[in-house]
């Protein structure tokens, strides 16, 4: 997508960050009968001292269009990744953003960001049940379903474990 920009967030982006995040969990559905996850996603600050935050903007404007944290196997935010993989969390666009390539942007980023480190895959989990579109971009970015990675963090919620692997040299 011509005219993006995807780069580390800084504490200017952060309150960005957070209202289009929780703004887009709560519009797919995944804040209701949640337990404190909508305070999580806002705390971007925290975020970004253990992984790193990227932000996809518009560079004409400047604007913040969608985010993503990028962390390590054995970061407080891992929650899949094993030694040598990374993973991303969060992942969210903002509506103004959705269809123009910010979400393909931004996992690419991650994924280069996991060979540059020198990681062997990336792995992902995603809400069972979320946009079709969202499972959709993860297939076409070569992301397999490992269903050994499912796991539930609370009642009613199902997540589906993602790998890519990297191909190394």
């Amino acid at each position: 997508m011509s005219g993006l920009l995807v780069r580390l967030a800084g504490p200017g982006d952060f309150p960005a960050v957070a209202r289009l995040t929780v703004a887009a969990y709560e519009a797919d559905g995944q804040l209701k009968g949640e337990h404190g996850y909508g305070a999580v996603l806002a705390d971007v600050a925290t975020r970004a001292t253990t992984g790193e935050v990227l932000v996809a903007v518009e560079e004409s404007t400047g604007a913040v269009l969608g985010s993503v944290t990028f962390v390590l196997a054995g970061t407080p935010f891992a929650e899949l990744s094993g030694p040598g993989e990374a993973e991303f969390r969060m992942l969210a666009v903002d509506p103004a953003g959705q269809g123009r390539g910010v979400g393909a942007a931004l996992v690419r980023a991650c994924v280069d960001r996991a060979a540059e480190l020198g990681c062997t895959a990336v792995v992902i989990c995603v809400r069972d049940g979320m946009a079709v579109a969202a499972h959709r971009l993860y297939a076409r970015l070569g992301f397999v379903r490992m269903p050994e990675l499912d796991w539930s963090p609370a009642d009613g919620v199902d997540l589906l474990g993602l790998r890519l692997t990297l191909s190394q040299g």
